[in-house]
């Protein structure tokens, strides 16, 4: 059974809808639809000079398979004018609502996946919206238990944090934490991914894993008592090892993917390997997620220079979970 996945069009001023036009070009082994405005899709897909036919759907129409220069759109108007380029925070309450009603419609077993667009968080906070990012406001919806990872090729990166200024990291990587990302990990990628033993690198926090304890004790006081109760149910886990070095090509060749303690410990690596091919995907949740891994690019809105490598990579990754998942 071909599988349906939806569309989230994300931040309408960016260069989200240029993005769904592009894809909507392309054949696809599944049944297509994104959440969005009409008036916006038709008017980039005008602009970009593209062919685009939008065909208007509720979340449980029956889809056929995904043909060229066509979209199935579950329609949602912004509050405002949309101008590529400039945003409006008076539209950050609508982009929330693609996402919500994305998710639920998820939840509701109306779509096997949710791809989400990029966002602007600083519009959305801008808006007196609280908003620290996709994984979290999903989380809330949905439930579950979120792990960030994105995924390039040859690399996967967990996070154990996300979005947290870095002073509080240490204090968020507890025991409790720690085991309940390894499981998710190592779970999900038993399951979506169909890997059977997964072989995950955990990085240590500090410099040099801290040391032996002189340039820090987190280590040996959360990460290592948390490895060593999860290898004795049977996990491969190595570690905590240095993070300049858990990047080198002879431990990446033997494992199946990197848990880095915070988002810049371990993202910059991936986003250098495979910026543009790579997805952001949220692991522990009830439904599939994956998402593009770079942001709005307001500067490219419009202009027919974006690229959507990233959301044609995160629909083949949804593709692929869903099929692993029967």
């Amino acid at each position: 059974m071909r599988p349906r996945l939806l569309l989230s069009a994300g931040e309408p001023a960016g260069i989200g809808p240029d993005l769904c036009v592009a894809v909507a070009q392309q054949a696809w082994p599944c049944a297509l639809a994104v959440v969005g405005d009409p008036g916006v899709l038709a008017a980039r897909a005008a602009q970009l000079g593209q062919p685009l036919r939008l065909e208007t759907i509720g979340p449980d129409s029956a889809l056929e398979t995904h043909r060229p220069g066509t979209l199935n759109i579950w329609p949602f108007p912004t509050a405002a004018p949309v101008v590529p380029g400039q945003l409006d925070p008076a539209n950050a309450a609508h982009v929330l609502d693609l996402i919500d009603h994305g998710s639920r419609a998820c939840l509701a077993g109306h779509f096997d996946a949710l791809i989400t667009g990029p966002v602007h968080k600083g519009v959305i906070n801008q808006a007196g919206i609280g908003f620290t990012g996709h994984t979290e406001f999903i989380a809330a919806i949905t439930g579950g238990e979120p792990v960030m990872m994105l995924a390039a090729p040859g690399l996967r990166v967990a996070l154990a944090t996300t979005h947290l200024p870095l002073g509080e990291v240490s204090r968020a990587i507890t025991r409790d934490r720690l085991e309940t990302v390894l499981r998710v990990l190592h779970g999900d990628l038993r399951t979506h991914f169909g890997i059977a033993a997964p072989r995950i690198l955990v990085c240590g926090l500090n410099p040099h894993a801290g040391e032996g304890g002189h340039l820090g004790r987190e280590e040996i006081d959360t990460i290592e008592p948390v490895l060593a109760r999860l290898r004795a149910e049977g996990m491969d886990l190595s570690g905590p090892l240095p993070a300049d070095t858990v990047f080198l090509p002879k431990y990446l060749a033997e494992t199946d993917a990197v848990l880095a303690m915070y988002h810049d410990q371990g993202l910059p690596v991936l986003k250098h390997l495979g910026f543009g091919r790579a997805v952001n995907i949220t692991l522990g949740l009830p439904i599939i997620r994956t998402s593009v891994d770079h942001g709005t690019a307001l500067d490219l809105a419009g202009s027919g220079r974006a690229d959507a490598g990233s959301l044609e990579a995160a629909l083949d990754t949804a593709i692929a979970m869903q099929a692993a998942r029967r």
